[in-house]
């Protein structure tokens, strides 16, 4: 008895998701370096101080938990 092996196109799928993360990984890659090498160049101007007012309302008190019942006194039998 003789196997045969069914000759099935390929479908190409993986060559093209595989350009589609190389592309992505290079574009990643390009951005990370021009955001790294500009980080430098930047200037940012700070302001002498900050201040910060939050006036909030009083928060209304918490009331009482409500209480446990009293335990039953056993009764002797």
């Amino acid at each position: 008895m003789e196997a045969r092996v069914a000759d099935h196109p390929r479908s190409g799928a993986t060559p093209w998701l595989a350009l589609l993360v190389g592309g992505l990984i290079v574009a990643l890659a390009v951005l990370g370096y021009s955001l790294y090498s500009s980080a430098g160049r930047m200037e940012t101007r700070l302001p002498a101080a900050i201040n910060i007012d939050i006036n909030l309302p009083k928060a209304p008190p918490i009331p009482d938990a409500p209480r446990l019942p009293d335990a039953p006194i056993p009764v002797p039998k």
